[in-house]
């Protein structure tokens, strides 16, 4: 599908059809990424969305650790196993 880049005050823009943006989940709000290919864009409402990077930022600044500090007993060793 082809879009015209049109002119909207000092910005640009790009029409959508509204049966496409129902058919994508789009509502009032999108994320946009670019990309070396392009643009993709997605709802903002995609659970887990950068996570990742987030995570590795947490691992990056050790807060990476568990908050309970759990520690083993030998009851836990000796009857628990996995398989």
């Amino acid at each position: 599908m082809k879009a015209k880049i049109i002119d909207i005050g000092n910005s640009k823009g790009i029409r959508l059809p509204k049966s496409l943006l129902e058919q994508l989940g789009f509502e009032d709000e999108v994320l946009l990424e670019a990309t070396k290919d392009g643009l993709v864009i997605r709802p903002s409402h995609v659970a887990r969305f950068d996570w990742a990077k987030s995570f590795h930022a947490m691992a990056q600044a050790g807060d990476d650790r568990l908050l309970d500090d759990y520690a083993s007993t030998s009851w836990d060793k000796k009857e628990w196993g996995w398989k």
